[in-house]
C-alpha cells in the first residue's frame, strides 16, 4: 500500500508540473496577445520579454502548437551531450554501440519531427507511421554501429585498422547519418513541397524545390554539428598521444577526449541553428514554373524548421 501511494503521489507531481508548465505558456500567449494592442515597447518590459522567450522556445512558430518538453531548444544540449558522447566511445561488443546509436537517432528524430516545417500535408495527414520512423531510426543505428561490428567480427589487429574503424571512419559516418536522419524525418517536405509566402505574408502556394532547399540546408547544419563533434576528440588523440603528459598518464587521455566532444557539441549548437535563417529565401526563378507567374517579387520567404 505504501508503494502504491507513493507511485500515485509521484504521477500526480508530474502532472501538476505539466500543467503548470502548460499554464504559464498559455499565460505567456495571452500576455503576448494584449501587448500586441499597445503601444509599450517589448523590450522594456520583463514580464512580456520573458513570456516572448518562453513562447519562442516552447511554441511552433508556424501553429502554435506546445512542442514537448524534451524536444524544445534548450533541451537540446544537456539530452544530446551524453548521447553524443557515449556514440564516440570505442563499446566492448557491437549490443552497447548500436543501443547508444539507437538512443542518439531517436531523440535526434523526434527533435527533427517537431521542428519540420508543418504546411506540408500528405493526403491530409502530417504524420509518418510508426513502423517507417522506427524502421528509419533502425537502419541508421546499425549504419553507426558498422564500425564496431566489423571490429569484433573479423577481428582487426592491426593499428593501422583499428584506427582506422575507430577513429577514422565514425567522423564522416556520423556526419552522414545526422544528414540522413534529417532526410528521413522530413522527406515529405521534399516530395509534396511547403508553403511559399511573399513579403507581406501572402501565401502564393506550395513548392517541393522550397522544401528541398529548407531540407537540405538543415541537414548539412547538423551534419556540420555532429562532424566538428566527432572531429574532435580524434583529432586530439592525434596531438596528444605523444605528449609529455599523457606518456606519463595514459588514462587520462580519455577522458580529455570525452570532455572535449562535450564541449565541442555545446559550442556548436548555436552556430549550428544560426548557419541558416529559419526565415528561408528563396528566388521567384528557382521556383516551379507555375508557381512564378503568380507573384512579380523576386524574392520569396518560407519556414526552414530547425
Amino acid at each position: 500500500m505504501g508503494s502504491m501511494r507513493r507511485r500515485r503521489h509521484r504521477e500526480e507531481g508530474i502532472l501538476i508540473i505539466i500543467q503548470l508548465g502548460w499554464g504559464e505558456i498559455q499565460s505567456s500567449k495571452a500576455l503576448l496577445e494584449n501587448q500586441a494592442n499597445t503601444s509599450i515597447d517589448i523590450g522594456q518590459d520583463k514580464k512580456v520579454t520573458d513570456a516572448k522567450t518562453l513562447c519562442e522556445v516552447s511554441l511552433h512558430p508556424q501553429t502554435g502548437d506546445v512542442i514537448p518538453l524534451i524536444f524544445r531548444p534548450p533541451a537540446l544540449m544537456p539530452m544530446v551531450t551524453p548521447m553524443a558522447v557515449a556514440t564516440l566511445l570505442p563499446h566492448i561488443g557491437t549490443k552497447p554501440a548500436f543501443f547508444w546509436q539507437f538512443l542518439f537517432q531517436s531523440y535526434c528524430a523526434g527533435f527533427n519531427w517537431n521542428h519540420r516545417n508543418r504546411t506540408c500535408t500528405v493526403g491530409n495527414s502530417q504524420s509518418i507511421p510508426p513502423i517507417i520512423s522506427l524502421g528509419s531510426v533502425t537502419y541508421l543505428s546499425v549504419l553507426g554501429a558498422l564500425p564496431q561490428f566489423l571490429m569484433n567480427r573479423y577481428k582487426f589487429t592491426s593499428s593501422a585498422s583499428q584506427t582506422f574503424l575507430m577513429r577514422i571512419l565514425p567522423v564522416p559516418l556520423i556526419t552522414f547519418l545526422s544528414a540522413l536522419n534529417v532526410i528521413t524525418m522530413r522527406v515529405q517536405e521534399m516530395e509534396s513541397g511547403v508553403e511559399v509566402k511573399d513579403k507581406s505574408g501572402r501565401v502564393i502556394g506550395t513548392s517541393s524545390r522550397a522544401g528541398q532547399k529548407a531540407v537540405k540546408e538543415t541537414a548539412v547544419s547538423r551534419a556540420m554539428l555532429m562532424g566538428i563533434t566527432a572531429l574532435t576528440p580524434s583529432a586530439l588523440h592525434l596531438l596528444l598521444k605523444r605528449s609529455s603528459f599523457i606518456v606519463r598518464n595514459p588514462m587520462a587521455l580519455a577522458p580529455i577526449k570525452h570532455m572535449a566532444a562535450a564541449l565541442a557539441f555545446g559550442s556548436m549548437i548555436p552556430v549550428s541553428f544560426a548557419l541558416f535563417p529559419q526565415q528561408g529565401t528563396i528566388h521567384r526563378s528557382d521556383l516551379e514554373k507555375e508557381l512564378q507567374g503568380v507573384t512579380s517579387e523576386s524574392e520569396l520567404f518560407y519556414h526552414r524548421g530547425l
